[in-house]
């Protein structure tokens, strides 16, 4: 007689996003993980929570996810408590399922203490991994659990942040944080018969999101940058997706001549890094006019940026070209950008 196969526990997952972002992020997982339902994390702005049982490759394919962690939850009094063989167990099993790792670090309150040493030396022992407080590859996380008594413990799935694109392989000043490209992707249409246009392209990274995103008739980025170009083309090739690059100036007035697109996309200069608040005036509203020229009647666009009352002066004083459709704020270490969802008339 077969032995019927146990089904797979589930394991409670924590992922992890920028504030802002809450309804992207949930629904790329309700997309990718069908049979999960994530909820708000209590307290937080920037987690969601489920159970899954599937492999961590599934997780680790959210690209609008800073980061993904297995949850384990104890019922100890106090993080040294951790150290009980019962739990090292659990630990050890949940970081041997995050292939590469070499070594650990935990991030802590107190995380210098002796209590968190000491408990540190018993992960390692258990788990074989190295303890490298400052740059371990294997991140551990502790804290007092959420909604009940007792301690987490926090095991990242990948060894890099999810926010960390390995084909971003040219930086370039001013470049859109990978998991804001990918939410921006997701607030416009996927259509495989629509022409993407990506103004001031930069390095390339909302052009690399919508085309790892689904397929595209035709992509085009627009960048009066050399050295911008040349970064984005490095890009493009290292995810394995293919755009034409225009080296032309945003204002011209026959950029790209007669050609029209369906979704048009844009990360104009914050003046911060790149750019001037003084010349962003002028260079936001021939955005927007050679925008309007190039999409068809109905055509969407994105704009992110956080030149925030600029941009609202601009859609304002362009009503007649561009109708607003939704505005999304995003936290930034520090910044506050919007998206601008606007459509043609």
């Amino acid at each position: 007689m077969a032995l019927s196969r146990r089904p797979a526990r589930p394991r409670a997952v924590e992922v992890v996003f920028l504030p802002g972002l809450y309804r992207s992020t949930a629904d790329e997982v309700r997309a990718l993980l069908p049979r999960v339902r994530p909820e708000p994390v209590p307290g937080r702005e920037d987690a969601l929570r489920f159970h899954y049982t599937g492999p961590l490759a599934r997780l680790n394919a959210l690209r609008t996810a800073v980061a993904a962690f297995t949850v384990l939850t104890f019922g100890v009094a106090r993080p040294a408590q951790l150290g009980h063989p019962d739990h090292l167990r659990r630990i050890r099993a949940a970081a041997t399922e995050v292939d590469g790792a070499r070594s650990f670090r935990i991030e802590a309150a107190g995380s210098g203490s002796p209590a968190i040493r000491r408990l540190a030396d018993a992960i390692g022992a258990a788990t074989g991994l190295a303890h490298r407080p400052g740059d371990g590859d294997l991140v551990l996380r502790l804290r007092p659990s959420v909604g009940a008594d007792g301690w987490d413990v926090l095991v990242r799935t990948s060894l890099r942040p999810l926010s960390a694109r390995a084909w971003r392989q040219a930086d370039y000043p001013g470049a859109v944080n990978a998991t804001i490209a990918a939410a921006m992707v997701r607030m416009l249409p996927l259509r495989p018969e629509d022409r993407f246009l990506n103004l001031m392209s930069g390095s390339g990274t909302l052009l690399v999101e919508r085309l790892l995103a689904g397929r595209a008739r035709s992509a085009v980025g627009v960048d009066w940058s050399p050295r911008a170009n040349a970064a984005c083309r490095t890009n493009l090739a290292a995810a394995g997706v293919a755009a034409e690059l225009v080296e032309a100036d945003v204002a011209s007035p026959d950029l790209l001549g007669g050609r029209r697109f369906e979704v048009v996309a844009a990360d104009p200069p914050w003046g911060t890094r790149t750019g001037s608040h003084g010349a962003n005036a002028d260079l936001y509203a021939a955005m927007l006019r050679t925008a309007h020229r190039l999409a068809v009647p109905g055509g969407v666009l994105a704009v992110l940026t956080h030149e925030v009352r600029l941009m609202e002066r601009t859609v304002r004083a362009h009503r007649g070209l561009w109708e607003p459709r939704a505005v999304h704020r995003v936290f930034q270490k520090g910044h506050h950008p919007r998206i601008h969802v606007l459509q043609r008339w």
